[in-house]
């Protein structure tokens, strides 16, 4: 690659962030076929290609979203009745330990101090969480499934799937928020999309065009140098 070929690669990963709120602009089929096609050159274990892609829009994205938040709405109405719903795997550890413990306080109350969320409030933080099972406004979901006769490989070749998917996306103006939170209601979810019984949900990504005007998407994290965390073994 020339010096401007690879100016534009940095600039489409670099720019990449997660977006949480999105116009009422629709995504042509055409465009996101051609974010998935590049990026199923993601490399995967022994070229298994693991990965399945719900793309969810129109009617049933109302659906979907109708169900969930439904759901969402009762746990936080009848926090007793929290088993009700449980993901297939941990994302985050039972145990938080340093430092992820305070990036992770800090991601939070950095996101919710710029939307005037106080600590307590819990009405806003519950209308806050909802709003991932609004998908943000977004007017694409992208729901990434595996079989559930892979192993933990599979999840590792999906994450880079959706690595390439988010940053084709922004090289082509569009905009996306990986979500786990939508695996929470995987029951829910895979029913709606009559997924077979054999897929287990991996991730969420909400696509589309970014509201500019929107003062949740000042929220860019940080990231620490990679001197920080690379060790040069000679």
């Amino acid at each position: 690659m020339n010096p401007e070929q690879i100016k534009y690669v940095d600039e489409a990963i670099t720019q990449r962030h997660s977006v949480r709120a999105f116009l009422n602009r629709p995504v042509e089929q055409e465009t996101i076929l051609d974010i998935l096609n590049v990026a199923a050159r993601s490399p995967s274990g022994s070229n298994t290609q693991p990965w399945k892609v719900y793309i969810v829009t129109g009617e049933k994205r109302e659906h979907l979203i109708q169900r969930v938040c439904q759901a969402q709405i009762e746990q936080f109405l009848h926090p007793e009745q929290d088993s009700k719903y449980q993901e297939t795997f941990a994302y985050y550890p039972e145990k938080w330990v340093s430092p992820f413990i305070e990036r992770r306080r800090e991601n939070g109350w950095g996101l919710y101090s710029l939307l005037n969320i106080q600590k307590g409030d819990k009405e806003k933080m519950a209308a806050q969480l909802l709003r991932n099972f609004q998908l943000f406004d977004a007017p694409v979901g992208l729901f990434f499934t595996v079989s559930n006769a892979m192993g933990i490989g599979a999840k590792m070749d999906i994450a880079m799937f959706m690595q390439n998917v988010m940053v084709a996306a922004k090289a082509r103006g569009l905009d996306t928020c990986p979500q786990a939170a939508w695996n929470h209601f995987h029951s829910i979810v895979l029913n709606v999309l009559d997924a077979p019984e054999h897929e287990e949900l991996v991730c969420t990504i909400a696509l589309g065009y970014a509201d500019p005007d929107a003062i949740v998407n000042n929220f860019i994290t940080p990231r620490e140098p990679a001197e920080n965390f690379c060790v040069f073994v000679n």
